[in-house]
């Protein structure tokens, strides 16, 4: 039977762990996808992209909210990315929480990033964010907060989500 704790499989982690040790390339995983712009009005969306996972692909229709002279039929690009970022960061949470054996019983998340335009229309040339903001409700078996405060801590440490927007990463980009 699966050591599962918070609905992570501690089984596989470990043995992810111990093959990184063993050769840390194992832990380079890449994210790939190819995406196409519709140029169509009336498809209800301005991009469109099939991501593969590992037991199938999903199709992602993405579609700029009106300001962004999209028709806001979709999600738009920056609700994806708040997402993913959240999904992520919450996901290293729980993570480190079970590798600790910390059971949790409540886990909720409000997310709050605001996004300034003014230098996506060449308004002024401002911080296109000031940051993001979590607010996290967790409760644990033990009721030990101060050990959900770590927690948190190595959250924002190890989430790779969170590097990424910490810490400059190289961008290239061509035409082809």
């Amino acid at each position: 039977m699966a050591n599962i704790v918070n609905n992570v499989d501690l089984d596989k982690v470990s043995q992810t762990i111990t093959n990184g040790k063993k050769d840390k390339n194992t832990l380079k995983k890449p994210v790939k996808l190819q995406g196409q712009w519709n140029f169509d009005p009336n498809n209800g969306y301005q991009f469109k992209t099939e991501l593969s996972f590992e037991k199938g692909k999903e199709t992602i229709e993405i579609d700029s909210p009106s300001f962004l002279g999209g028709q806001g039929n979709r999600l738009g690009p920056m609700a994806y990315c708040i997402a993913g970022i959240t999904s992520c960061f919450i996901g290293t949470f729980v993570g480190i929480a079970a590798q600790k054996g910390i059971k949790l019983t409540k886990l909720t998340v409000n997310t709050e990033c605001k996004i300034n335009f003014a230098k996506t229309f060449d308004v002024a040339d401002e911080p296109i964010t000031e940051g993001i903001d979590f607010e996290i409700e967790a409760e644990s078996e033990d009721g030990d907060r101060k050990k959900l405060e770590d927690i948190i801590k190595l959250a924002e440490e190890r989430c790779p989500a969170i590097y990424r927007m910490s810490h400059v990463i190289k961008v290239n980009t061509r035409i082809k």
